[in-house]
């Protein structure tokens, strides 16, 4: 258990392109069932497991999520992985928070149970579970009871914390709002306004 007084930070990274409102619903969810004190969206600079050929600018995709977490106190944004060449790898961006944040601060990995399932496919799994906690956020298509015995599996593998979060399944996904503005069908509602004008703008995603 954490000392009193610890941080704890949520941290929830991905490329954001373009950051939906199924982020923030569990972003505030695992905000508020894990007690944390602030959620820190950390876009990510060049994904190892996507293609980068297709990502939308670096740039762009830090502002939409400064955008869509501004009305929100408790949430922040980071470009600790944008402005550090190269790939990025999850242990690494932990490494250099570590040395952001006060020692002892707690943090807590924040992101879908899908992911989760794929983590030893990350780069160095068994320390990047020593360097925080994950917090998985259910999805549509996955289910908890078929999921359960994996995460399980996960700790004891690895001596890891993977905690869950309950949250509405949100069944929106950045490739789907892609798809629909490229065919000019509407995104309201799916993102927060501020950045679905962002990509309007901009021309986010046209063919």
């Amino acid at each position: 258990m954490a000392a009193a007084g610890t941080l704890r930070i949520g941290l929830m990274g991905g490329t954001f392109d373009p950051i939906h409102v199924a982020h923030l619903v569990a972003a505030e969810a695992a905000l508020e069932q894990h007690r944390l004190d602030r959620v820190v969206f950390i876009p990510t600079g060049q994904p190892p497991h996507k293609p980068t050929d297709r990502l939308t600018p670096a740039e762009h995709r830090y502002q939409m999520v400064a955008l869509a977490t501004a009305s929100n106190p408790r949430f922040e944004v980071s470009r600790v992985e944008l402005e550090r060449p190269g790939l990025s790898y999850t242990v690494d961006t932990l490494d250099r928070l570590r040395l952001l944040y006060p020692p002892g601060t707690d943090f807590f990995f924040i992101t879908g149970t899908d992911a989760i399932l794929s983590v030893e496919t990350w780069r160095e799994p068994e320390r990047l579970f020593s360097l925080c906690r994950f917090i998985a956020a259910g999805r549509p298509g996955f289910s908890r009871r078929e999921t359960e015995s994996e995460l399980r599996r996960l700790e004891e593998k690895f001596g890891a914390t993977i905690l869950e979060v309950e949250c509405p399944a949100l069944a929106v996904s950045s490739s789907d709002l892609r798809r629909r503005v490229a065919e000019g069908r509407s995104i309201r509602y799916l993102v927060p306004e501020l950045v679905e004008a962002y990509i309007q703008k901009h021309g986010l995603y046209r063919p």
